[in-house]
């Protein structure tokens, strides 16, 4: 009975606001239309009277033209309280009461006067931009050739109609809102008392529905409606309890997957993956969103990772092996697949446990590499030293001539010895981050100056032209020590590696100059005319103890660490540092640096 004096209650107001609103609508309308068109056939006789009175002429110049018809616009505005404007037939412009004519557009499109020119009369309501209202505008085609031939055109505004609309809608409104509300007012109070209760358990279950754990009815009583709602606040009780343990789990977990450093994805025993983390997105080249639900032999993931987890799938037992993947990049993986049960042993699945091994590999490889490296050089400086000592020691020491030759090649050695040792250990110190960085600005015309200086003997012995080009007032922020050991090592070695005679070039400039003459990097370029490098060596120069030619190397007393150092110099100025070779004809080291180090 209530749904239904309810429904009654909104038909009635539904019908008396449709009523209302539709006679509001009509006769709105009809008052706004009647009004339109007397005020058309006003402005149109206004027109054809201003054609019969106005004295026409042919103006001698244009701006005569603009002169007199602007100035009797202004004159016919003050009398029809209308804006006047006066157009060409070509559409120009040349007379309005309210505007420049000079600056206004070409008017032949506008719709009134396009209208105009079929019919002979032309009308069109429209917002004024000038005047900030609506205004009709009425135009009518003049011919009085050869004085003039256009449209005159009349604009009035609306602004009268619109308020008369407005102030029949807002008395319609009142009608209609006092009728409304007198039947809201009648209605309600023979609802509300069964209604409210319901209503509430309603939005609180939605609410419960959309998870808002914390809502409750506010119903009392002992009566069903009282009881239903005492029901609904335990439900909801138990429901937000749970669920806030629910999400402590979730969260936690969650927490656990994201920063584990292994790779996890869980397969589900209909084989659909149901899990992943971001190890795993990273390891193996896919998205959580794109793969979860999905079936695990239609995604992206390795073959061989798809079949280990197949066979635990059949045979329920634990796998592990070392794969080696190549998307998205190479890696060697060591993979677990465990078989996953539920607390009652219900099975539940497989859990595909993945860790990267490749940095590891690599890093064993690299150590040991590094250790018969380390070997073989020291063994070699060694063994000379203790063969020629024993030869001395055998009694070519009593030949003055042999002794004198043996013991600088002993002091060669034991030289060469000690460079490599130091190079060693301070390779060992810039890998470990241990060597600090004392960053300052460097004035780089001076300190290109001095650092070439301290090697232009070296290159005189071998009659090596060294020539420099650094832009002026040029700084950089670095540790200048560690810059200059940079630059001396490139420099050196292209002084060593270059023949008798030949050149060595340095440049240091600004890269990409702003308008300002700003700039956020430097380029250092060392070029040589020496014996290059061959294009299969140039990957690998900046490997530790990699000599492209191993002899003319010890020959020339290096130790092959020189490069692996400058490389993580560079970078420990957030650099980056490139080489072009060719055989025969030189090669050249770029080093592009910023000019504000970061932090």
């Amino acid at each position: 009975m209530t749904r239904f004096r309810t429904r009654l209650t909104l038909v009635i107001i539904s019908l008396i606001s449709v009523s209302v609103i539709t006679a509001g609508i009509y006769m709105a309308n009809s008052f706004k239309n009647n009004y339109i068109e007397q005020l058309e056939q006003n402005m149109s006789r206004e027109m054809l009277l201003i054609e019969q009175i106005l004295p026409w002429k042919v103006p001698a110049t244009i701006e005569e033209e603009y002169s007199f018809y602007s100035d009797w616009a202004k004159k016919l505005d003050n009398s029809t309280h209308s804006r006047v404007t006066f157009i060409k037939s070509d559409g120009t412009v040349v007379g309005d009461s309210l505007s420049d004519a000079r600056q206004m557009d070409n008017h032949l499109q506008r719709e009134e006067v396009a209208a105009a020119s079929k019919d002979s009369f032309g009308s069109s309501i429209r917002y004024s931009d000038t005047v900030n209202e609506n205004m009709l505008y009425v135009a009518i085609p003049i011919h009085h050739a050869p004085e003039f031939d256009g449209y005159i055109r009349l604009a009035m505004s609306l602004k009268t109609v619109d308020d008369g609309v407005k102030e029949l809608w807002a008395y319609l409104g009142l009608g209609l809102f006092i009728l409304i509300l007198a039947a809201a007012l009648i209605s309600f109070r023979i609802a509300y008392s069964l209604t409210k209760p319901i209503e509430n358990m309603t939005r609180v279950a939605k609410r419960i529905t959309h998870m808002d754990y914390r809502a409750r009815t506010a119903t009392s009583g002992t009566d069903e409606i009282g009881q239903l709602g005492a029901a609904i606040n335990a439900m909801a009780d138990s429901l937000q309890v749970q669920m806030t343990q629910i999400k402590e789990q979730q969260n936690r977990l969650q927490s656990v997957l994201e920063h584990m450093m292994n790779g996890i994805i869980m397969v589900d025993e209909e084989g659909q993956i149901v899990l992943t983390n971001k190890k795993a997105e990273e390891l193996l080249g896919i998205k959580s969103k794109a793969v979860i639900g999905q079936q695990l032999s239609d995604s992206r993931i390795p073959f061989e990772l798809i079949e280990m987890v197949h066979e635990t799938l059949g045979k329920r037992n634990l796998l592990q092996d070392e794969l080696t993947i190549y998307y998205p990049e190479e890696r060697l993986l060591d993979v677990n697949v465990v078989p996953v049960y539920f607390t009652d042993q219900e099975w539940a699945g497989v859990l595909l446990l993945m860790q990267d091994m490749s940095k590891i590999r690599q890093l064993e490889r690299m150590r040991s590499e590094f250790v018969a490296n380390v070997s073989h050089e020291l063994k070699t400086p060694i063994a000379a030293v203790k063969g020629f000592t024993e030869t001395l020691m055998n009694g070519a020491i009593h030949d003055a001539e042999i002794a004198q030759s043996f013991l600088k090649i002993i002091h060669d050695e034991s030289e060469r010895l000690n460079r490599l040792i130091g190079d060693i250990l301070q390779l060992s110190k810039i890998e470990a981050k241990r060597v600090p960085l004392l960053f300052s600005p460097v004035f780089m015309p001076s300190f290109m100056e001095d650092t070439v200086n301290m090697l232009r003997k070296e290159a005189a012995k071998k009659h090596i032209d060294i020539s420099m080009t650094v832009e002026e007032d040029m700084y950089i922020e670095a540790d200048e020590d560690r810059l200059r050991q940079i630059v001396l090592n490139l420099l050196s070695n292209a002084i060593n590696y270059t023949p008798d005679g030949g050149r060595v070039n340095i440049t240091a400039a600004p890269l990409a100059v702003n308008e300002d003459g700003d700039y956020d990097q430097v380029r250092i370029r060392i070029s040589d005319t020496g014996i290059g490098i061959p294009k299969k060596d140039l990957p690998r120069i900046f490997e530790r103890f990699y000599r492209v030619d191993k002899a003319r190397s010890r020959g020339s007393g290096g130790t092959g660490l020189g490069l692996s150092i400058v490389k993580h110099l560079v970078d420990s100025h957030h650099g980056t540092i490139q080489v072009e070779s060719t055989v025969g004809v030189g090669t050249t080291f770029t080093i592009e640096m910023p000019v504000l180090q970061e932090g």
